[in-house]
C-alpha cells in the first residue's frame, strides 16, 4: 500500500464503534466466522488448516510476529465492513475529509516567479467530491500516482487557488510525501 491509500485507511478505521480483538485466538476466531471456515482462513494466512484450529481453541496463544502481523491485517481489513462503508460515504457525500500533509509543493507557472518546490505543512478540509474521488480510485484500484495526482488537484484548489477565487493559471505538483493524515 501507498502511503496515501495508508492515510484513507486510517481514516476510515478511526470511524470504528468497536475495538478490533486483540489475542490471536479471538482474531482467528473471527476470521474463521467471516470467511465460513478453517481452510480459507489457513490460505488466507499460509498456514495450516490444524495451526488454525489450534488458535480457535486457544492452544496457541502467541504467533510468530510475520504471522501476527499477517493476522491483525487479515482482521482489520475485514473489520466493521458496514461502519467502513458508512463512514465513506459520508466523507463522500457530506463532510468531506481533512488532510494533514507535510510534502513538497512547487507550481507551474511564469519564469522568474519565486514558485520553486519547498516544503510545506497543511492541514485543511477537502470538499466531498474529492473525497469520493479518492475512494473511488481507491476502490477501482489505482495507484499511488492517480490518488496523489487526485489528493494535489484537491489541495490545489482549496489551499492555492482558495476555491478557485486566485491564482488561476497555477498547477500544483505534489511531490515526496514525507506524512499525510485523513480524518473524517
Amino acid at each position: 500500500m501507498g502511503i496515501i491509500e495508508d492515510g484513507l485507511e486510517r481514516a476510515v478505521q478511526q470511524a470504528f464503534t468497536r475495538p478490533i480483538p486483540k489475542s490471536a485466538g479471538a482474531q482467528m476466531r473471527y476470521l474463521v466466522k467471516q470467511l465460513k471456515g478453517t481452510r480459507a482462513v489457513a490460505d488466507a494466512l499460509g498456514v495450516s488448516q490444524r495451526t488454525v484450529e489450534r488458535y480457535v481453541k486457544d492452544q496457541i496463544r502467541r504467533p510468530r510476529a510475520d504471522l501476527a502481523q499477517r493476522l491483525e491485517d487479515a482482521v482489520r481489513e475485514r473489520w466493521q465492513p458496514r461502519v467502513r462503508e458508512r463512514a465513506r460515504r459520508q466523507a463522500a457525500t457530506s463532510t468531506g475529509l481533512v488532510v494533514d500533509v507535510r510534502a513538497r509543493f512547487g507550481f507551474t507557472a511564469a519564469p522568474g516567479t519565486t514558485d520553486d518546490a519547498r516544503i510545506r505543512h497543511l492541514t485543511l478540509a477537502l470538499p466531498p467530491q474529492y473525497a469520493a474521488r479518492l475512494f473511488d480510485a481507491q476502490d477501482v484500484g489505482a495507484g499511488e500516482q492517480q490518488l496523489r495526482a487526485i489528493a494535489a488537484e484537491g489541495l490545489g484548489e482549496m489551499y492555492f487557488r482558495d476555491g478557485g477565487r486566485r491564482a488561476h493559471g497555477l498547477e500544483v505538483e505534489f511531490t515526496d510525501v514525507e506524512q499525510i493524515q485523513f480524518d473524517l
